[in-house]
């Protein structure tokens, strides 16, 4: 039998947009060296890059996203895979899916990751990713609330980008509050000084998507790692701005969670995008960021 042959693979899939995952897999990329763990199921893939203990980031792929989508498995697979080469192979496809659909296949006979794309010149570019067992699982985070419904915030993604730059001080924590009277949500930095900067809530403004706060609450997060949950946004995704939700478990648990679309690339027969598909071209990206302990000293 042809190793490469479709029943060998537990997943095949044509992919439209490239440049729209390698701006969704930029968003998690918060240092140089990162492994990520891939896993596949009937549903998509999910992809997730985490730092033990303190920060976790994921992005979900759903199969709506993709012009073909044939998987296979019977256990879902799950491998480990570098992010930067990962991010920086398929960044070798974004030129040239104008007309041709990317094929991305998985297990190779190695166990690799298989991209391939062929273009309307029948020229072939072809690349393999080495995988890894993982080392470790991923933790399962789940926002809780003792009363139910966790407080949360929604904001356009570009204003929350904008302040978590403005509140950079070395060797600095961040706090932040939601208070229901006035309704508003407080970012405090402190460091080499302190700087502050207030969300008033008002339905008659386009900042807040979204607010539910039924209670006053207030933690603390390392600057870096809440720094990370918006860093490396594309500007694509930026100027789309489809918002971002902040969500806070009854620990302080905090969740990012930023909505982004992928639109499939325009042929040159396409001149118009069908906004019909609008829902089935978003997906979303997640970050789970661990408060700092609290510290016993007065």
């Amino acid at each position: 039998m042809d190793d490469d042959a479709p029943d060998s693979f537990d997943l095949r899939c044509l992919l439209d947009n490239v440049q729209g995952m390698v701006d969704a897999l930029t968003c998690l990329r918060w240092k140089k060296q990162q492994d990520a763990i891939c896993e596949l199921s009937d549903h998509g893939l999910v992809i997730t890059v985490e730092e033990r203990g303190c920060l976790q980031a994921r992005v979900y792929f759903r199969k709506e996203l993709f012009r073909e989508y044939d998987y296979q498995a019977e256990i879902r697979p799950k491998f480990g895979v570098s992010l930067g080469l990962l991010i920086d192979s398929l960044n070798t496809f974004t030129s040239s899916t104008g007309t041709t659909a990317l094929e991305l296949c998985y297990p190779g006979p190695d166990m690799q990751m298989i991209l391939k794309l062929v273009d309307a010149n029948d020229s072939c570019i072809y690349a393999e990713i080495r995988t890894r067992i993982p080392d470790i699982i991923p933790h399962d985070y789940v926002i809780e609330d003792d009363g139910g419904i966790p407080i949360s915030f929604a904001v356009k993604s570009a204003a929350l980008k904008e302040a978590l730059d403005d509140l950079e001080w070395p060797g600095s924590s961040i706090g932040i509050t939601v208070s229901p009277v006035p309704p508003a949500v407080t970012f405090r930095g402190e460091g080499h000084g302190d700087l502050q900067i207030e969300f008033p809530y008002d339905r008659q403004r386009d900042l807040f998507i979204a607010f539910n706060c039924h209670h006053e609450i207030s933690h603390r997060y390392k600057y870096k790692f809440l720094k990370a949950t918006t860093a490396q946004i594309p500007g694509s995704i930026l100027k789309d701005n489809r918002g971002s939700k902040l969500s806070f478990g009854a620990n302080g648990l905090l969740k990012v969670q930023h909505l982004i679309s992928v639109k499939p690339t325009l042929t040159p027969h396409q001149h118009f995008y069908d906004p019909s598909q609008a829902q089935a071209r978003v997906s979303y990206i997640e970050f789970y960021v661990l408060p700092e302990a609290e510290s016993d000293d007065p």
